[in-house]
């Protein structure tokens, strides 16, 4: 987020830029910052879950975009936390904010700003997909960004305003000036149109000397320096007459004027913080040399990677501890790993996100704990914990401390020797965590298993229990996403939000995406769903709004469509029949009231078997007569669409070619 005011302070100074057609260049970009633009600049929805598969579509422009003008982008991302938490303060302010955000966004309906929970990985499967070199840092980016740009002598691609101190021999673009969607032609080759800016440009408009530039930033306050209140310097009192409405960091850049270096400009800064101990300014200064620390650039630990593939070793202080096995250095930089696995075994800490909700509810993470326990289970061992979860309870920011679970096959898996494991072992993990089987994901493609998988657990887990209308919807959106997320975007944005729904649908997302955290940690035992594919927010809660109005849509499907929906769907309700039945067979205490959800008759029947002590035979006669009620109950679904085909197609003498195109219109699955 770099130095606050920055940015808008120097887009009042257009002389510090200079116009420029860029092409046939390298480009390092901050993914992070990018995947903010992308998502927010386009418009898509925030409040519903994410709009992924335009999300998907817009980073393939941006690409596109680069590619026509022979631009080879580098895109680089953040890792995990600093471990001298350096910036504590600052995230924790951040988290902070998020909740009273997220909370007006889903009461309010206002766009705060809220990055849907997949959106990260549908940048990274995105870039993945289209062969764009990535790499993840081990902690924070910037440095990194700016040190990889120095050495290969291109510009950088940000909006971060850290970006305008750090001395960058071929500049800054910022993305804010980078045309990418308004291409141009000189001759025969194409160009984007954009804004360079140097630190020199700074320097020469405001007549202060290129070292001081980081002092600058120190004094002005960044990410790790914050200045309290009894250390306040006024500095718009030394901003010139003739400037208007005073800025402080015009006067603080005025008054550097009259400085050669950052130590006599930090001494005389104390001196205006009046009476301070000798200890507090010990403190301060201190501080303020940390915080000009962090613009000198090393050398860079990813050029090897990008040109040869080789990951950079870990920082001293990890190494040193011994916590972080070797082999997670290269799928990490690669992308293939979470960057939480790092706070877990470095802090034993792992910060959650903050998904739209209203405040009074839950957190939506408190679902996908018990898949958390069993990550954290592998990362730390029998001796390790608890992790310090960062989560939010109401309004409040909290540290909740959790055990990790062992149990299972997982007992007999260590870290160090993890990406070793036998395949079986790994995917037992996997499944074992989820509450289900091999053989019940058997009849399903393999690319379909994790993510039913994930929604057999969220059936089971959810408060309250989501019920059958939204795992429906659910699946129908996966099942048949691509039809109807045209109809849904027009009719969704109107709608006020159902913050019942949503946080139901949160709970979905986190699970998911703990999942498939899990499944990276464990060597992908499991294909990784294609996010962009699999889920849309708008689509999910259009679809519950239609279902409950009873005003759906007629819609288009092909065979394989209905039968891919048919399929997961009884994989779902055989899961969640088997969860129910779970209880001894001579327990005559009813079901949970949270199991009590399949709505339509199979509730009525499986209750009904539980009323009585039933032996085995009973049980195995229930769980037959339930799930030959959901089979009835989706060829049901079509079976009056069919007969109805039947007597048209005798009426008008079936015509194969006009009856197929008739049918192709549209059909209500629902």
């Amino acid at each position: 987020m770099g130095v606050q005011g920055l940015t808008t302070f120097l887009e009042k100074h257009q002389l510090i830029y200079r116009d420029v057609r860029f092409r046939m260049s390298s480009l390092v970009i901050d993914g992070c910052n990018l995947l903010h633009l992308l998502y927010f600049d386009s418009g898509l929805d925030q409040n519903h879950g994410g709009e992924y598969a335009a999300f998907e579509n817009q980073v393939e422009k941006f690409i596109a975009a680069l590619r026509a003008c022979e631009i080879k982008p580098y895109v680089v991302l953040d890792g995990g936390t600093d471990p001298t938490d350096k910036k504590l303060e600052t995230v924790t302010q951040r988290a902070e904010d998020r909740i009273q955000r997220a909370h007006l966004a889903a009461v309010g309906g206002s766009q705060e700003n809220i990055v849907p929970e997949l959106v990260k990985m549908v940048f990274k499967q995105t870039l993945a997909r289209l062969e764009v070199p990535v790499a993840k840092c081990y902690g924070e980016a910037d440095q990194e960004i700016a040190a990889l740009a120095n050495e290969w002598n291109c510009p950088l691609l940000s909006s971060d305003s850290d970006f305008y101190i750090f001395d960058l021999s071929a500049g800054l673009l910022p993305i804010s000036h980078f045309q990418w969607e308004a291409l141009e032609q000189s001759g025969s080759r194409r160009y984007i149109p954009c804004k360079n800016c140097k630190t020199s440009n700074i320097c020469i408009l405001f007549n202060i000397q290129p070292q001081l530039l980081p002092a600058f930033a120190a004094l002005a306050g960044n990410d790790y320096v914050k200045l309290q209140k009894e250390s306040f310097i006024g500095w718009t009192q030394f901003c010139p007459a003739s400037a208007g409405k005073p800025s402080r960091l015009e006067g603080l850049l005025c008054w550097l004027r009259s400085f050669h270096q950052p130590q006599e400009a930090f001494e005389a800064a104390l001196e205006l913080m009046g009476t301070l101990s000798e200890k507090r300014k010990a403190e301060v200064l201190q501080g303020l040399h940390l915080g000009m620390e962090e613009y000198r650039l090393p050398p860079s630990s990813l050029k090897r990677f990008f040109l040869h593939g080789t990951a950079p070793p870990f920082p001293a202080e990890e190494k040193m501890a011994g916590l972080v096995p070797d082999w997670i250095r290269l799928p990490f930089t690669q992308a293939r790993l979470p960057s939480d696995i790092l706070d877990v075994l470095l802090l034993q800490r792992m910060n959650l996100g903050c998904p739209v909700a209203d405040a009074d509810t839950p957190s939506a993470y408190l679902t996908s704990r018990p898949i958390r326990q069993v990550m954290y289970g592998l990362l730390l061992g029998r001796g390790g914990g608890p992790v310090q979860e960062r989560d939010r309870e109401g309004f409040q920011l909290k540290f909740i401390p959790v055990q990790p679970a062992f149990r299972g096959v997982a007992k007999q898996l260590q870290l160090n020797s993890l990406d070793k494991a036998e395949h079986s072992q790994r995917l037992q993990v996997l499944l074992e965590a989820l509450g289900v089987t091999e053989a019940s994901l058997n009849r399903l493609p393999l690319r379909l298993r994790l993510q039913v998988a994930v929604t057999c657990y969220w059936m089971k887990r959810a408060q309250p229990c989501p019920g059958e209308r939204l795992l429906r919807a659910l699946l129908l959106g996966v099942a048949n996403g691509d039809a109807l997320r045209r109809q849904a975007d027009l009719q969704i944005r109107n709608q006020k939000l159902d913050v019942g729904v949503a946080h139901a649908f949160s709970q979905w997302q986190v699970c998911m995406k703990d999942s498939i955290h899990l499944n990276q940690l464990l060597g992908y035992p499991l294909p990784e769903p294609q996010i962009a594919k699999l889920y849309e927010g708008t689509v999910v809660h259009n679809l519950v709004h239609q279902m409950r109005t009873r005003k759906m849509r007629r819609l288009k499907y092909n065979p394989s469509s209905v039968k891919q929906y048919k399929a997961m769907l009884s994989v779902v309700h055989q899961s969640f029949s088997q969860e129910v039945t779970k209880p001894s067979v001579t327990q005559k205490k009813p079901t949970s009231p949270r199991r009590q959800h399949l709505g339509d008759l199979t509730t009525g029947l499986q209750q009904l078997f539980l009323q009585y002590e039933a032996d085995e035979e009973t049980m195995t006669e229930a769980d037959s007569v339930v799930r030959a009620h959901q089979d009835r109950d989706l060829e049901n679904l079509l079976s009056v669409r069919t007969r109805y085909r039947a007597r048209e197609r005798i009426s008008s003498g079936y015509n194969p070619e006009l009856v197929l195109k008739k049918e192709r219109r549209g059909v209500d699955i629902l």
